[in-house]
């Protein structure tokens, strides 16, 4: 019988989620008490209203990034001296976000907690990440976050088990262990990819795309990340893709060394290959396999404002939505291109901050049926999350129906609806507090009118038509949300400068749109 113990701790001053979780260097999260305190707030808060924990059951899964089988065993004894009494973890704890959340909606459970940092680096020297998600499947809201973040900052102990439990991971199945006269917990082992698989049959049509693999020469990437495993079971064995189409999937603790970002600098191999080789698709996800990167032949990039417009204009061609598209969602970064294809469609485009917690609250009311975000995330109402997978077996599901290539789909797409055009700055690895007060400084002169009205380039000028701060509502929740990013609009509107701040790095990196 395992005992539980009460230690006594000190709150941290910087355990504020951003909008995918808590991101942080792995030394910080090595820290003593950091990961402990966090998990804790983190019950304490989802807890709140359950009058029996032990009728609760949580998922534990990540990208199996360096640091996870610590924070997984940390995390299993902190839940069991919390008397949950279910917990579900993934084959070797490694489970990509996607699935994850299809866990959470089929299975019908209170949570997850997730580790993941998603496309930022791993490694001793990377970072590390915890992030949860709620019973819709879906990553918490900011009203949720917040109450953890205070709860951070009063945090005074934690309970844990004296000695970790004696489970196995490496086997499919439960356990169960006692932990005291009046409390036990079950750890179930599962297969993530066959849950995954069976959603994904429910959408696409699995038939046709195996007639029409079976004719392509397909490369997948996946970056040394959780989709590996996904890939060979879906990709390979399902649809009858070779086994040369999987590449880096086999995933490891550091990514290989390599930064698991689907874009055209951390994914540069994939295009070389693409562009040298005879392929007629490809596709790269990151390390947690929600992000993704599509190619056509010869490497015909894709930008993920495009891919999000073209997913859009053919989505009655998927199963799934045939006859009941409901409406889109963009982030407010992304590109209007979608906007002009819900307006072909008499839909309505719902424009959000940036971060997927804010397009649950519309799918949750089926107020929308496709959501995209300019940073490689696109996804649709089967879960409550961005979807690597889904959105490249969408693309080969409209190449099939339309009998098009990559290249030919996106440009009569252009000619349709005219093309919209699309460039992001990153600037990484910034001091915080100095790009805070950068920000500061913007937002002050654009809010007092001390910017430009006239600008002059390649031969045209543009004229500012607005500056503003962006804030949103959440129509459903009325949640309000401020400085989510300064845009400047010129041309009326036709033209857009946009800064702000990541929300998932470990440090202040800034975007310039």
């Amino acid at each position: 019988m395992a005992r539980i113990v009460e230690k006594q701790t000190k709150p941290f001053q910087d355990q504020k989620p951003g909008t995918s979780g808590l991101r942080k260097p792995v030394d910080i999260f090595k820290k003593a008490n950091y990961l402990e305190n966090f998990i804790q707030s983190l019950l304490n808060v989802s807890l709140i209203d359950v009058a029996n924990p032990n009728a609760i059951t949580l998922v534990i899964g990540g990208d199996g990034r360096y640091y996870s089988k610590n924070a997984i065993k940390t995390i299993i004894s902190i839940c069991a001296a919390n008397q949950i009494g279910h917990l579900i973890i993934a084959h070797n704890g490694i489970m990509s976000t996607p699935a994850i959340s299809a866990v959470i909606r089929t299975r019908q459970i209170h949570g997850a907690i997730i580790l993941t940092a998603s496309h930022n680096p791993g490694g001793p020297q990377g970072d590390f990440g915890v992030k949860f998600n709620c019973s819709n499947g879906g990553p918490a809201p900011e009203t949720f976050t917040n109450l953890v973040f205070q709860e951070t900052l009063s945090i005074n102990s934690y309970k844990i088990l004296e000695n970790d439990l004696s489970y196995d991971l490496t086997r499919i199945g439960m356990q169960k262990f006692e932990i005291s006269d009046r409390h036990e917990i079950s750890i179930e082992v599962i297969d993530s990819v066959a849950i995954y698989l069976q959603l994904l049959k429910s959408i696409f049509d699995f038939e046709s795309l195996r007639s029409f693999v079976s004719s392509k020469k397909l490369l997948f990437d996946g970056m040394s990340g959780v989709m590996g495993p996904y890939i060979r079971k879906i990709i390979i064995d399902e649809l009858g893709a070779s086994t040369e189409t999987a590449v880096r999937s086999i995933p490891l603790e550091d990514f290989g060394g390599h930064h698991p970002d689907p874009n055209l600098t951390y994914a540069a191999d994939l295009v070389e290959t693409m562009r040298n080789g005879n392929f007629d698709f490809g596709a790269a996800f990151d390390g947690d396999g929600d992000r993704n990167m599509i190619l056509g032949a010869k490497g015909f990039f894709v930008t993920p404002s495009d891919s999000l417009a073209v997913l859009a204009d053919n989505l009655n061609q998927i199963p799934y939505f045939a006859n009941k598209i409901k409406g889109f969602a963009r982030s407010m970064p992304t590109s209007r291109a979608i906007d002009k294809v819900a307006q072909n469609h008499s839909l309505k485009c719902y424009e959000t901050p940036t971060g997927w917690k804010f397009f649950g609250s519309l799918m949750d009311a089926d107020l929308v049926s496709l959501c995209g975000e300019e940073s490689f995330g696109t996804g649709s109402g089967h879960i409550r999350e961005k979807d690597g997978l889904w959105a490249a077996l969408a693309w080969l599901s409209i190449m099939n129906k339309l009998n098009q290539s990559v290249e030919d789909i996106v440009k009569n797409h252009w000619r349709k609806y005219g093309r919209h055009f699309y460039c992001r700055y990153d600037y990484e690895q910034c001091d915080l507090q100095s790009s805070n007060e950068m920000m500061s400084s913007l937002r002050a002169k654009i809010l007092n009118k001390q910017i430009p009205t006239e600008i002059e380039a390649m031969n045209r000028v543009y004229r500012l038509s607005d500056a503003f701060d962006f804030e949103y509502i959440d129509p459903i929740t009325s949640e309000h949300v401020i400085n989510q990013g300064l845009v400047l609009l010129f041309n009326e509107a036709s033209s857009r400068i946009i800064f702000r701040l990541s929300g998932t790095g470990s440090s202040g990196a800034t975007r310039l749109y």
